[in-house]
């Protein structure tokens, strides 16, 4: 099928639906945007517990599907792939914050390592490693890894719960000056922006890679893994690694 007609094809499940919310067409296009569901779930997954089931996290990204299919206006100057993956990516969102999906075990943990951390610092003046932290604590690095990342990310889901009730295209967050910021919040930002670039400078080739192809071109650690040849459990290693180090960074 070439792109015209399947571009009128599309047109013309789109104009059913919208018309009449015909079942079929509506079948079809949920068909056609899944991959957007798992593209997200692939993503948010990266920072959850291995004890949260990827299942449940695609329920909840087809429920944004849905969501996205029976909202989107095709009369508004926005494509559905943008408008679907910030109802997809919302829903999963909404979901997290409503379950305690980090077990209180995992929190037990992340408090034990985040404490020994501060130990370990003020005992060496410097920042330290996910293997000295392991062995004080008689774990695993990779324990201490994945720990680590899954605090991080239930932190950062915190601080993004303002999503407005209507649309999940805007984010809204609390902030003591939402006009202008004090010049002394100006150096401090600078001079952590500035610290922050000089810490990723300092990561591995493989980890500055990794970071920038997840973060800044937005692929999933399997699209990652096939660039760089490696498994996706590598590229998951090397990703937890880095954030553990930058995660260093933040704390000071």
């Amino acid at each position: 099928m070439s792109q015209q007609s399947a571009r009128n094809e599309e047109h013309y499940y789109w104009d059913k639906w919208v018309k009449s919310r015909d079942m079929q067409a509506g079948d079809v296009l949920v068909k056609k945007y899944m991959p957007l569901v798992t593209y997200h779930v692939a993503r948010i997954s990266v920072g959850l517990p291995k004890s949260v089931s990827r299942e449940d996290i695609k329920s909840l990204g087809l429920m944004g599907l849905l969501d996205a299919l029976q909202k989107f206006d095709p009369s508004r100057d926005l494509k559905f792939d943008t408008y679907a993956s910030f109802r997809v990516r919302g829903a999963i969102l909404d979901g997290l914050r409503k379950e305690d999906w980090l077990p209180r075990s995992t929190r037990d943990k992340a408090k034990k390592i985040e404490a020994k951390m501060i130990e370990l610092e003020q005992r060496h003046l410097r920042h330290v490693t996910a293997e000295e932290v392991a062995e004080e604590l008689d774990m695993s690095t990779e324990d201490v890894y994945q720990v680590t990342n899954e605090h991080f990310f239930a932190n950062v889901l915190s601080m993004d719960d303002q999503l407005t009730d209507d649309d999940h295209e805007t984010q809204t967050y609390s902030l003591k000056d939402d006009k202008s910021i004090s010049p002394e919040e100006e150096v401090l930002k600078g001079e952590g922006l500035i610290e922050l670039e000089r810490t990723i400078k300092d990561l591995s080739e493989k980890e500055q890679l990794v970071l920038s192809l997840f973060y800044k071109e937005e692929l999933t650690l399997t699209e990652i893994g096939e660039i760089m040849n490696l498994s996706t459990s590598r590229i998951s290693q090397i990703h937890s690694k880095a954030i553990f180090k930058l995660r260093n960074l933040l704390s000071s």
